[in-house]
């Protein structure tokens, strides 16, 4: 799919948007750039099917958004980007990926120093050029190089959310092909890790030279650094390899329990293999010469006297003797979850309307959600004023008594995401707020954010635990406390 390269060209023009100092249509372009990130149908195919006209009815796509989107999947460009770039040549993702240096400041380092790439901004910083600048300063040059040592240690790794929508989609390629048994995504990303190196697949095919032909000509497909019989490497344009393997069906399990990992399980596992007079390896589990297990991951783990453990806990950190002494944790799924209490309605610019969020809540098996919809000092997101607060609070009374009318016992919470101004005030008067104390959802914003003050703060919470109104506990303890490098505060709330 094109959507997340589409995106993320969308968040770059923001981020030079920005840069200009122009007011609001960043928004827009970070909107659309986050919808098309999150949508499930390919924009390819939506276009392909309905035109212009069904790409103006993805949310948050406009009519000048939209042609820039059948641009790009007319000619693989988008020329009002091209034009950015060539007036500010700077890899824009490098410079703005290190904390503390956003658009504007990715402006000024290359108007004042030339800088465009992070290896000419650490050399800056490491050189003293930063620091005289206006805005800048010592301690933001010394930031500057932390934050790139941190980056240099994450290089090649790549978010789980941003790679597993493309594992899913390869898989389901696979497994959609008739020469193709079973197939399943291996490694980090089937141990669900927060961070992914490369993919791996393990295929089980009658034919696997078509297989391997199909996997080397996916699209995206930049680099092949290998194709054999049974094996193939790729590199995709998005920066990460892919491997595939076909295996044989006898062997099936143990090869997918050795490739999912980790390192540090195997090696556990293998140890405890030879302590009960077996070995362990990607062909399976062996006694002496005999193979006693191999075509599911169950089997092997069941020889060796433990249940299967779940991808997500072979890390060996104690998961191997949970399993041995029959005390493995039951791990939290989706079905799990009880509901939402961050969830923005159509009151504040979201797509959807509180009834319709219910629905879709309710459909998940969720027993509630928050409305936190913006409040007034954010403009820009369409944020909520006294009275309209007052009167979306009346409709979601309104909705909660006709669920309670059908029998239902779901419930929709009141709540905002309010705003700490800079004397320590809400920008919602106490009165309106005290609205939501009966059913609690609230997390704060503040303009402190723009000056290294990052911290999300539970209003009401506070309060209940300080016992003193939370704008003195803020005033108190944050305003009037002196400069801060960062300020994170957790609280959980149990309904």
């Amino acid at each position: 799919m094109k959507n997340k390269e589409i995106a993320r060209i969308f968040t770059e023009i923001a981020e030079y948007l920005e840069m200009e100092g122009v007011a609001f249509k960043p928004y827009a372009y970070q909107k659309a750039a986050l919808t098309l990130e999150t949508l499930k149908d390919d924009v390819e195919d939506l276009y392909g099917k309905g035109g212009l006209k069904a790409l103006k009815g993805i949310p948050g796509v406009g009519e000048s958004i939209a042609h820039k989107i059948e641009e790009y999947l007319k000619t693989g460009k988008i020329e009002y980007y091209e034009e950015f770039k060539r007036k500010l040549p700077i890899a824009l993702d490098e410079i703005v990926a290190v904390e503390g240096v956003g658009p504007k400041k990715a402006k000024v380092l290359f108007e004042k120093l030339g800088i465009k790439t992070l290896e000419e901004l650490e050399e800056a910083a490491n050189t003293h050029k930063i620091a005289p600048l206006f805005g800048f300063g010592e301690k933001t040059e010394q930031n500057i190089l932390q934050a790139i040592e941190f980056l240099k240690g994450s290089k090649g790794r790549f978010l789980l959310g941003e790679i597993l929508p493309i594992a899913d989609e390869v898989l389901k390629k696979l497994q959609s092909l008739p020469e193709v048994e079973r197939a399943d995504t291996g490694g980090s990303v089937r141990r669900r890790k927060e961070t992914i190196g490369d993919l791996d697949f393990l295929v089980i095919s009658s034919n696997p030279d078509k297989v391997m032909d199909f996997f080397v000509s996916l699209p995206g497909v930049v680099k092949v650094w290998g194709k054999g019989a049974t094996k193939s490497s790729v590199r995709l344009k998005e920066g990460f390899d892919m491997d595939i393997r076909v295996i044989p069906p006898e062997s099936y399990g143990a090869a997918l329990q050795y490739f999912t990992g980790s390192k540090d399980h195997n090696i556990a596992l293998r140890k405890i293999a030879i302590d009960n007079g077996f070995k362990l390896s990607e062909y399976g589990l062996f006694e002496g010469s005999r193979m006693i297990a191999a075509v599911s991951e169950e089997e092997v783990y069941g020889k060796l006297k433990m249940p299967w453990i779940p991808p997500e806990l072979r890390e060996n950190r104690g998961e191997i003797e949970a399993a041995l002494a029959g005390r493995l944790p039951e791990l939290i799924g989706y079905g799990d979850l009880k509901g939402d209490l961050h969830v923005h309605c159509n009151w504040d610019g979201g797509a959807n309307s509180i009834e319709e969020l219910a629905e879709a809540a309710q459909a998940m098996g969720y027993e509630y959600i928050g409305i936190s919809d913006h409040t007034k000092f954010l403009k820009i997101e369409r944020g909520l004023d006294e009275d309209k607060l007052i009167a979306r609070n009346k409709e979601i009374d309104q909705f909660n008594q006709k669920l309670a009318d059908e029998g239902k016992h779901f419930r929709v919470l009141k709540g905002c995401e309010s705003n700490i101004m800079a004397d320590g005030s809400i920008d919602i008067a106490d009165e309106v707020l005290a609205e939501l104390k009966s059913s609690p959802a609230i997390a704060p914003n503040t303009r402190f954010k723009y000056s290294n003050h990052g911290f999300a703060l539970a209003g009401l919470a506070i309060e209940a635990i300080t016992g003193e109104p939370y704008s003195d506990w803020i005033k108190r303890e944050i305003v009037d406390a002196g400069p801060l490098q960062s300020l994170v505060i957790f609280i959980n709330l149990k309904l």
